[in-house]
């Protein structure tokens, strides 16, 4: 449907949001926090869930790997399954386990029954993930109205990741548990406001049948993937049974290729891929996310291992970037709309290697505001760039029948890029480990672990650089939206 749309003196976007839009967006922002919020959350309370459970500490690995496993392994299918089952019926569908899990996960009494909630967790996220995003391009129309959209969305993610440290450190004081099952009404709430607020979305009827095999296919290629690059620190990285996993993949990645090209419905269209655009996009996701998770791990351990600083200490240490994100939300859809994507990601790239850079020359005895600070600060300007600025770029162009598989690839780049990136500054950390171990010996271990998180990033900032080559064709818009019952409905009209 339609409004009638007349169009003012003022060539600027004129934009009404009606509360029912508003509330579909906090409900998939909602999603989104408690997605972000649960990754962060858990590993503050391994040590209490190990004493507690008497879990050793490779089975501690596998709370947080198992969620990791079902999120990075199963976002492929996730996102073409919203495309051909309906976006909203997915979402609300795999919020319902997720709360489900959440609430089993903090009553179990054994850690191989956590490690299944938490794998159920990320299979229900895997699922959330690119069918949320993929509703709010498909509900909010490509230009400055998908970018204020999608600026709050992202914020979100890292709001939830900043908060969740936190609130793990204080809830742990109290319980364990209490993390597991905080995430359980919040996604209650969620879905109770999901049935009455989002809009429905049809099914892709000319889907030209279902892709089974190549969903067999790349939901095991991505399994073994992030499970082998999760073992490998244990196992060895030139051991037989890793370089055997690593093999097996690039197997099953090569008839996944073969399937896909042949499919008449592909699970992913691979001329996606031929957009220099969207490929930067992807290699950009993995870069941004898997350089911050290096960089999160190693100075977590600096500040609570060599410097003696608490849980709670550490997290309010990294709150002004996550702060800094939240604060900028409402103004990063208007830097976009007026810059563009690709100035915005490297601009933003460019500020994460300073941060990195600077933070090299921490010591023993470091004060907070000039050593510590000023990273936090470069780095949180930078995830609040970045981060909506790839969601943006990697969602414009991009029919609406194939959001949600696109969706999908952008979160799988995210998670396969994280676990790829701290497995290997996990592995060069080890290596340099000192038999000596001295405060100031591990600190320097430590360094390498640093330049390799710096690299990635400005890996990154070259990646994303060579966009600057493409000209960027200036578009105004006049948007109206209005919401109903069903959904939103826009009109765009452009010069």
């Amino acid at each position: 449907m339609t409004s009638p749309l007349t169009t003012p003196a003022d060539p600027s976007s004129v934009v009404r949001w009606t509360p029912r839009l508003w509330g579909t967006l906090l409900v998939l922002c909602a999603a989104m926090f408690l997605d972000a919020l649960d990754v962060s959350m858990v590993g503050v309370a391994l040590p209490s869930i190990g004493a507690d459970l008497g879990l050793s500490t490779s089975t501690l690995q596998w709370i947080v790997s198992g969620y990791i496993l079902g999120y990075g392994g199963l976002l492929l299918l996730g996102g073409r399954a919203a495309d051909l089952l309906g976006r909203r019926q997915v979402f609300l569908v795999a919020l319902g386990v997720f709360a489900v899990a959440s609430l089993l996960g903090g009553l179990v009494d054994s850690g191989p029954l956590l490690i299944a909630s938490r794998f159920i967790k990320g299979l229900s996220a895997a699922f959330t993930a690119p069918a949320g995003l993929s509703i709010i391009t498909t509900t909010f129309p490509e230009g400055p109205l998908r970018n204020r959209a999608l600026s709050i969305y992202t914020t979100c993610a890292a709001t939830g990741f900043s908060m969740g440290l936190v609130l793990s450190g204080l809830l742990t004081e109290a319980s364990w548990r209490l993390t597991m099952l905080l995430p359980a009404p919040i996604a209650l709430i969620a879905l109770a406001a999901g049935l009455k607020l989002l809009p429905r979305s049809a099914r892709e009827k000319d889907h030209n049948g279902y892709d089974i095999p190549g969903a067999v296919l790349g939901t095991a290629s991505m399994l073994l993937l992030v499970f082998t690059v999760v073992q490998a620190p244990e196992s060895g990285w030139a051991s037989a049974r890793t370089l055997l996993s690593f093999l097996a993949v690039a197997v099953l990645l090569t008839v996944f290729v073969l399937v896909e090209r042949r499919s008449p419905g592909p699970l992913v269209r691979l001329g996606v891929l031929r957009s220099g655009t969207q490929i930067r996009a992807q290699l950009g996701a993995m870069a941004f996310f898997g350089s911050y998770v290096g960089f999160q791990f190693l100075v977590t351990l600096y500040m609570q291992s060599l410097l003696g600083w608490s849980a709670l200490h550490t997290a309010l240490a990294f709150l002004p970037a996550g702060a800094l994100v939240a604060v900028s939300s409402t103004k990063v859809g208007s830097i976009v709309d007026r810059f563009g994507t690709q100035r915005l990601i490297p601009a933003g790239f460019a500020l994460m290697v300073v941060g990195y850079a600077l933070f090299l020359g921490v010591d023993l005895n470091p004060g907070y505001a000039a050593a510590i600070l000023p990273s936090m600060l470069l780095i949180g300007a930078a995830c609040a760039l970045v981060f909506p600025s790839l969601n943006i770029q990697a969602t414009n162009g991009v029919d609406d029948h194939e959001q949600g598989m696109v969706s999908g690839l952008l979160n799988t780049s995210v998670q396969v890029g994280g676990a790829i990136f701290l497995a290997v500054v996990t592995a060069v950390v080890t290596a340099g480990a000192p038999e000596n171990a001295t405060p100031q010996a591990v600190l320097d271990s430590y360094r390498p672990g640093l330049v390799v998180v710096t690299a990635i990033a400005a890996a990154g900032l070259l990646i994303t650089l060579t966009g600057l080559r493409t000209p960027r064709r200036p578009q105004r818009s006049v948007v109206v939206v209005k919401s109903t019952v069903q959904e939103a409905e826009r009109v765009t009209v452009r010069d």
